[in-house]
């Protein structure tokens, strides 16, 4: 399996980015993913990723981030990124409206044209809501991908399960749009309240052994990238979801 990356998110919490980047190197992950609250100093960030031996190569960026084109092509030539992912867009602008998600569709359509002019890979990263059917049956996630049918797939395996919808089901319809997968655990029901029911990856109810094997066999995907919404504790998380993807 391609080298695990850690999503920069679940360490949003840490006292020092620095420190901890330090701590992920230690345990042996050589590449993280980036999120829109990181990019205010994207030379500073290269520099402590540099130092620290770890790259950067796939990134989200919030809608408005990614329409401010020269800024957001400024920050992935300093850190290195190949990919960058769109990763959401605000509750109240989530709709049954099929014409709303095909507006969003069009418009990741042309943000996918700048950006792969410049090089880059671009496209959206799902979570539940995109698998909560429309006012007329189709998915919003359907709508997108056939909107925009250049634009990549960053899936989020335990986001879909959270849909109600089975992973594999549309790792066969769009394998070849998923250039990236977010590898991510859901906990028992009832457990791990705290952290919003999710799970370091290896201690939920996902399986993961029997999951990369159909990542891997039906997608595209080149980045497999560790991810937890809410932990406790971000170096547990880490270190206990790399030791489990040793056994892949």
């Amino acid at each position: 399996m391609t080298q695990l990356s850690f999503q920069l998110y679940s360490a949003r919490n840490v006292a020092s980015l620095d420190e901890f980047l330090g701590k992920l190197s230690a345990l042996g992950y050589s590449q993280v993913e980036g999120f829109g609250g990181l990019y205010s100093d994207p030379a500073a960030l290269a520099a402590s990723l540099k130092k620290h031996g770890l790259s950067m190569p796939t990134g989200h960026f919030g809608l408005p981030q990614l329409q401010d084109t020269a800024s957001a092509l400024k920050a992935a030539e300093t850190l290195g990124m190949k990919k960058l992912f769109c990763p959401a867009i605000p509750k109240e602008e989530r709709t049954g409206d099929d014409a709303k998600w095909i507006a969003l569709g069009e418009t990741l359509a042309e943000l996918g044209e700048v950006y792969s002019a410049a090089g880059y890979g671009f496209g959206w990263h799902n979570h539940d809501f995109e698998f909560v059917k429309t006012n007329s049956g189709r998915t919003p996630m359907e709508i997108i991908l056939t909107t925009a049918p250049k634009i990549e797939w960053e899936a989020d395996v335990a986001w879909i399960a959270r849909g109600n919808a089975n992973p594999n089901e549309w790792f066969d319809k769009y394998g070849d749009r998923i250039t990236a997968v977010h590898v991510k655990d859901i906990a028992p029901e009832g457990e791990a309240l705290d952290e919003d029911g999710w799970a370091d990856v290896g201690q939920g109810v996902l399986n993961w052994d029997s999951l990369i094997q159909d990542v891997i066999g039906k997608t595209k995907a080149e980045y497999f990238v560790a991810e937890h919404d809410n932990p406790s504790d971000a170096e547990r998380f880490a270190r206990r979801s790399f030791d489990a993807a040793k056994g892949w």
